[in-house]
């Protein structure tokens, strides 16, 4: 009796995109299976639950046996264990680093410490994140923290070379690292209508103008940690609101000049000094570690917050803020703007993303 056997030989791996997508969300095989029959899989491809089940087991073990790979992604590419082409391992690359922005919003800002990874079950529980995918999210925050948070040179640029991430994902995690480093309060209820989008956008802001790399690129973790000098300086502004006749010539010369193109005038005149003050005094409280950490829920507090009792429009803030941080060249006595420039440019650029109408 003879046989006929048709045998195809090839050493590419083969990896389904949507099975490994299945995997990185935590589902276990018999979820997986499930999930991949109410797709209707069986039907398309004419085949049984018992060889879709041995086919997305033999997926999750190649994917397991890759994750260490996953690990340190410059050696996916240098290995003789998977042939993949570039294109599928950088699929691969950026998958595995990806992250659900309800998990990130969770963990933002706090201490990458087993004491929060305890805390994880509670995040699956509020998410509906597997614990499993949280586990893998947490897991890659803390790995990519680790190995650039020492590294001289620009943030990004750093976590591009080491992970091989695209430069979006690349930002999202020089984010993730500097809310790690500062510990910036992210988590108040006041907070909670803020997007990771809009923390990232502010992330980057700080990162650019506020870091002692933004002065100086050749110095020690330029990216993760604020400029020293520069926060210390930031406390010469107080003269904007100390000295009564400054305060009044430069409530004076702002008024006058939006007089008719802003639709609140009369709130804005009326809160101008409250609102100068915030904002000075927030610059003054940011050498200190413990209130730097408020600055987001300052902002929301003691101006956003404000601005929006008073039914101010986005455009309105735009045009207060550029008008409020220009007029102080024309006060003869202020002699610190450079140091306010570089100060208000982030909190005009930071207030206007938080800004939701």
């Amino acid at each position: 009796m003879t046989m006929e056997l048709d045998v195809f030989v090839g050493n590419t791996t083969i990896m389904d995109e949507e099975v490994y997508q299945l995997w990185l969300d935590g589902y276990t095989v018999s979820d997986a299976v499930a999930i991949r029959m109410k797709s209707g899989i069986l039907e398309q491809c004419g085949t049984t639950q018992d060889v879709l089940e041995s086919d997305t087991m033999d997926h999750y073990r190649t994917f397991q046996m890759a994750e260490r790979l996953l690990h340190n992604p410059a050696k996916l590419s240098n290995q003789l264990l998977f042939q993949i082409p570039p294109q599928r391992q950088a699929m691969l690359i950026e998958r595995y680093y990806a992250f659900d922005e309800a998990f990130v919003r969770e963990v933002l800002g706090k201490k990458l410490s087993k004491g929060t990874k305890k805390d994880l079950d509670d995040v699956s529980a509020k998410t509906g994140i597997t614990l499993k995918s949280c586990r893998r999210q947490f897991d890659n925050f803390k790995r990519v923290f680790k190995v650039v948070e020492e590294m001289k040179g620009p943030l990004v640029e750093n976590i591009q070379q080491h992970f091989l991430l695209s430069d979006r994902l690349a930002r999202d995690y020089a984010a993730i690292v500097f809310f790690a480093n500062s510990r910036f309060e992210t988590g108040k209820k006041k907070l909670q209508y803020l997007t990771f989008e809009d923390f990232a956008f502010c992330a980057s802001q700080l990162i650019q103008y506020w870091t002692v790399g933004a002065v100086d690129s050749m110095v020690e973790d330029m990216d993760v940690d604020l400029d020293k000098e520069f926060l210390q300086d930031l406390k010469d502004l107080k003269i904007l609101i100390t000295d009564k006749d400054m305060l009044d010539q430069h409530k004076s010369l702002v008024c006058t000049a939006l007089r008719g193109k802003v639709q609140v005038f009369a709130e804005m005149e009326a809160n101008f000094k409250n609102l100068s003050r915030s904002l000075v005094n927030i610059a003054a409280k940011l050498m200190h570690t413990k209130d730097a950490r408020d600055l987001f829920i300052d902002l929301v507090e003691k101006f956003i917050e404000p601005c929006r009792s008073d039914r101010w429009i986005l455009n309105d803030v735009r045009v207060f803020l550029t008008q409020y941080t220009n007029s102080a060249r024309a006060l003869d006595a202020f002699r610190h703007q450079a140091i306010w420039e570089r100060y208000m440019g982030v909190m005009k650029s930071c207030i206007l993303k938080m800004y939701h109408e």
